[in-house]
């Protein structure tokens, strides 16, 4: 069973970047699907990112592409989002996710059963 602890988070201005970290602990990390998801305040949680094991496939979101990168160092056990070009829409609780098998782009909350405790991302002026 794995833990995972975010990190990173903060108040940032509008166009500047922020990097996620999110680290792994408790099992193995390189037998996890990970996945980014965010919610903002009373709405749905909803997925950012994914990708695979073994740090060859990522799948981002449309309103994230070619801002956001997800990327993993299975040496360190950890998981990163770069975060770009940040505007107030980006502003919300971000969450990492593991799961074992199925698919890197994967919607679902109930799909992953192992999550972090969330770090904020606040982006403004």
């Amino acid at each position: 069973q794995v833990q995972l602890v975010e990190s990173g988070g903060g108040l940032v201005q509008p166009g500047g970047s922020l990097r996620l970290s999110c680290v792994a602990s408790g099992g193995t990390f390189s037998d996890y699907i990970m996945a980014w998801f965010r919610q903002e305040p009373g709405k749905e949680r909803t997925v950012v990112g994914g990708i695979d094991e073994t740090d060859r496939f990522t799948s981002h979101a449309d309103s994230v592409r070619d801002r956001f990168f997800i990327s993993r160092d299975n040496a360190k056990n950890t998981l990163y989002l770069q975060m770009n070009s940040l505007n107030a829409e980006d502003t919300a609780v971000y969450y990492c996710a593991a799961k074992q098998g199925g698919t890197i782009w994967d919607s679902k909350v109930e799909s992953y059963p192992y999550w972090g405790q969330g770090t904020q991302v606040t982006v403004s002026s």
